[in-house]
């Protein structure tokens, strides 16, 4: 069964940080590539965050790009992204992906529900 489960959002005020965490089942974790987009109201889906399943390509979007940090634990099938100096812009649900791939360029498959964070001025 597909499982990505986010968890670690919340409220912070601006220049603050937070830590999002997305627990993966096994089979989805394993040998796939693995990404964090973001959809504010009335925005489209960005794509903030990427790591293949090597672990030594990553991507960030030039919007986080010096502030988050997209990393994994292969032992606890988790993908993280490490957000630093968060500002009012970065406000949006935060939703954890996997595509069937060891890369991550290229469509992503499967989708949590997400989670909120909030920056406050």
């Amino acid at each position: 069964q597909v499982r990505l489960a986010e968890s670690g959002g919340g409220l912070v005020q601006a220049g603050g940080s937070l830590r999002l965490s997305c627990v993966v089942s096994r089979r989805t974790f394993s040998g796939n590539a693995l990404g964090w987009f973001r959809q504010a109201p009335g925005k489209g889906r960005e794509f903030v965050a990427a790591i293949s399943w090597s672990g030594d390509d990553t991507f960030h979007a030039d919007s986080v790009k010096g502030r988050f940090t997209i990393s994994k634990d292969n032992a606890k099938s988790t993908l993280y992204l490490q957000m630093n100096r968060l500002t009012p812009d970065d406000t949006a649900v935060y939703i954890c992906a996997a595509r069937d791939g060891e890369t991550w360029r290229g469509l992503y498959n499967y989708w949590g529900q997400g989670t909120q964070v909030t920056v406050s001025s």
